[in-house]
């Protein structure tokens, strides 16, 4: 009978919990962490974060707390996309470009779409429409004989006295193979480790734009597999997890070199090569990209492969920026008068 009154105990016990008690889930949501947390990239969290704290700072004169995102989120309808606007409007009178008002509402809109999946917003801001871009406007970087040039900078600091400064030399060279061969994103090369590196197969795996944590295999052309070679005998001992490009000044020796050093390091080069246009790893993957459809005579199917653009048309757009026949056909026109 005793075992009869236990299991009923325990019956009415388990009747009576609350459904969802055994599941540890905040009664006060971070919406703004939860959203940073589903970015696999970065550079993408910090520039939402970036873009959210403007949004609060100048709409609502404060950081995003918990309170303040919670009130946002709980706003009407029309309040809501009312505030937005008004949001959007002040970036336009801050002279701010398409792209950069675009990618601030993007991070607003992402805000409230994370909010309805929890439950704790009811409103959509798919009334609020961005500004119309044309992408890819300017494809232009240098030519191969300016990048020469470039390449030679680095190479005469492999051969300096100094160990650091030689080092330095040996990987800037390696780095500026690699963006011009492969036409890499810089977050491209700042994710690679040591392992990603194959010097027998000549591949490099990469975690490319867009593909979450799934790498992909990419073939090295001879001089940038033997410059990467270079680099780590130069380098020394190593693990196989250890990345494969490092900072080698003295304060952050042996850190992963990230998207901004080698933005950094491009910059420099490229001013000491007498190079006058603004240059970053993005303008040399531009440049690349151009220089390949130069030289294959615009074969689009083939640099869509270096370029690993997912958009065939954004290829054809290097092409028609590179053959400017819009100049050609209106000289055709003016000489028939």
């Amino acid at each position: 009978m005793s075992d009869l009154t236990s299991a009923l105990t325990r019956l009415e016990a388990s009747l009576s919990t609350k459904i969802g008690s055994s599941f540890k889930i905040d009664e006060v949501p971070d919406v703004v962490a939860q959203l940073l947390a589903q970015k696999r990239s970065p550079n993408t969290r910090r520039a939402y974060k970036k873009d959210l704290n403007d949004f609060f700072r100048v709409m609502a004169d404060g950081e995003p707390t918990l309170d303040l995102v919670l009130e946002f989120l709980h706003l009407e309808q029309t309040t809501a996309v009312q505030l937005v606007l008004s949001y959007k409007a002040k970036l336009i009178s801050f002279g701010l470009k398409e792209a950069t008002v675009n990618r601030r509402l993007a991070a607003i809109k992402s805000l409230a779409a994370q909010g309805r999946k929890i439950g704790v917003c009811s409103y959509t801001l798919e009334d609020v429409k961005g500004e119309k871009i044309k992408p890819y406007r300017d494809t232009t970087g240098v030519d191969k004989d300016a990048f020469i040039k470039v390449l030679a900078i680095a190479a005469q600091k492999r051969s300096v006295k100094t160990k650091r400064s030689s080092l330095k030399g040996i990987r800037d060279y390696a780095l500026l193979r690699l963006l011009w061969g492969n036409a890499l994103r810089r977050s491209e090369i700042s994710l690679t480790n040591i392992s990603d590196f194959d010097v027998e197969g000549k591949t490099l795996s990469i975690i490319g734009k867009g593909q979450g944590s799934e790498k992909q295999i990419i073939s090295l052309p001879n001089q940038s597999a033997i410059a990467i070679g270079e680099w780590l005998v130069a380098r020394g001992t190593a693990k196989l997890d250890d990345p494969l490009f490092i900072a080698v000044d003295n304060a952050n020796y042996g850190r992963r070199l990230s998207g901004n050093g080698i933005y950094t390091i491009v910059d420099r080069i490229c001013k000491k090569a007498g190079i006058s246009k603004k240059m970053s790893p993005h303008r040399i993957r531009h440049s690349s990209i151009t220089a390949a459809l130069d030289a294959t005579d615009g074969n689009i199917r083939k640099v869509q492969k270096l370029s690993r653009h997912a958009d065939i048309n954004t290829v054809m757009t290097y092409d028609d920026n590179r053959t400017n026949y819009q100049e050609e056909m209106s000289q055709l026109l003016d000489d028939l008068v």
